[in-house]
């Protein structure tokens, strides 16, 4: 028992640090993603993701849903859960005649959960909170002084989320929880002019935003049973707005391009100033339904405060605010069988949000469906499990000059369940 205590706290540092690294290396492909903080990641724990991001009204003894803090009093009062998730994403890029693709894989997330009194259950964890990573490439033919010549926008980075969270039980079926996270990233813009010609400097102006402060969620859950093969849920959330510290730099300066190979001529501007970045407040309920050990149905819906987004006081006209639904459902044909694809977990949902961005006077919506399984692995023991699922969405139009995005992902994620403390009897 004690070696198998090691052996999860060595995997957890382990994918802590596999984490940090994935997501410090950002490879996202997304024009809509250079508004406000990033594309939001929306991300739930891997059996959740696979029935539409859903997780407000839903609690597990072994899987650990940090949507709604208030869900971590259904662990299992002597075991301890680490779960992981890994992910591999690919994008198709359409404009009405221009067609890119890009694939990037990294860690999603990882957490742990375990008890710590009767009445009191705790969880920690780091995920993602948005992704930044765009590279647009204009160019212009002249027959002027100047000759050919284009301008680059890139955009890359993210920020990070790691969270403290903390579950209480009020009273039978009533429970409330709040996550205390530390949101810390980086995200650096940068814009160039380049030219074909040898008689003219090009010139880049580079803003690179360091990200780091305290955000809050709270959340409240009550659970009802009728007759032992029902069980009715309902969950409330509400995420805080955040004032976040910035750091910010300015680099703007002249050079020459031989190559791929940069020769820095003259530094024009270089700046650093402090500030604060505005994270919008989210509110968000949803129900569920249990029968027996068989079947799940459940619904999200929330409102996202996008509009109140600002950057040192200046708010985005680009943004506004956004309302999102997820619904999902998982069915076990008998999770007490002895055959084992009677235990097999099928999973599907959907996700929607009406679009917080706004381009060309044209909302960029955003659409995915989604099926997974989850398998017990009898290796560990019947709670322990190794789950994936499939993603497909859309996000964008056409119109207007607009572009539109179909993306898939794979994602795969275990969950391991271990005893934590168990008082030895004596014969």
């Amino acid at each position: 028992m004690q070696k198998n205590k090691y052996k999860v706290i060595l995997f957890f540092i382990l994918m802590i640090g596999c984490c940090l690294n994935g997501h410090t290396q950002n490879e996202i492909s997304s024009p809509y993603s250079k508004y406000g903080y990033g594309l939001p990641s929306y991300i739930t724990s891997g059996a959740y993701d696979a029935m539409g991001k859903v997780g407000y009204a839903m609690q597990n003894p072994y899987l650990i849903n940090f949507k709604n803090p208030a869900s971590y009093v259904a662990f299992d009062s002597l075991s301890f859960i680490a779960d992981a998730s890994f992910s591999i994403y690919s994008s198709t890029l359409k404009t009405t005649d221009i067609t890119q693709k890009s694939t990037y894989a990294r860690p999603a997330y990882l957490t742990i959960g375990l008890p710590v009194t009767k009445h009191w259950r705790t969880s920690a964890g780091i995920l993602p909170f948005s992704n930044l990573g765009y590279s647009i490439l204009d160019s212009h033919t002249s027959t002027g002084e100047t000759g050919n010549y284009s301008f680059s926008y890139d955009g890359d980075g993210n920020l990070m989320q790691l969270y403290w969270g903390n579950a209480f039980k009020i009273c039978k079926g009533l429970s409330i929880g709040l996550n205390a996270s530390y949101l810390f990233g980086k995200m650096t813009y940068t814009k160039s002019a380049i030219y074909e010609g040898t008689n003219f400097f090009n010139a880049m102006i580079n803003n690179t935003t360091q990200v780091d402060g305290i955000y809050l969620s709270g959340g409240v859950q009550y659970f009802v049973s009728i007759k032992d093969k029902h069980r009715i849920g309902l969950g409330v959330v509400y995420e805080n707005s955040a004032y976040i510290w910035t750091k910010s730099t300015r680099f703007i300066y002249n050079y020459t391009l031989s190559g791929t190979t940069e020769t820095l001529s003259d530094t024009v501007i270089n700046t650093t100033d402090k500030g604060n970045m505005r994270i919008p407040q989210t509110v968000g309920g949803g129900i569920s339904y249990q029968y027996k050990d068989k079947l799940w149905i459940t619904g999200d819906v929330a409102w996202h405060n996008a509009s109140r987004y600002t950057m040192n006081g200046v708010t985005s006209e680009n943004l506004q605010d956004a309302i999102i639904v997820s619904a999902g459902l998982q069915f076990v044909p008998n999770a007490n069988s002895t055959n084992y694809l009677n235990k097999i977990r099928f999973r599907a949902g959907f996700h929607y949000t009406t679009g917080q961005i706004v381009v060309n006077s044209q909302v960029i919506r955003d659409f995915n469906i989604s099926i997974g399984l989850g398998f017990p692995l009898k290796l560990f023991n019947n709670n322990s499990s190794l789950g994936f699922h499939f993603e497909y969405g859309q996000m964008g139009t056409l119109k207007n000059n607009l572009l539109k995005e179909n993306y898939f992902r794979f994602s795969l994620h275990f969950t391991l369940q271990e005893r934590w403390y168990q008082r030895g009897k004596l014969n």
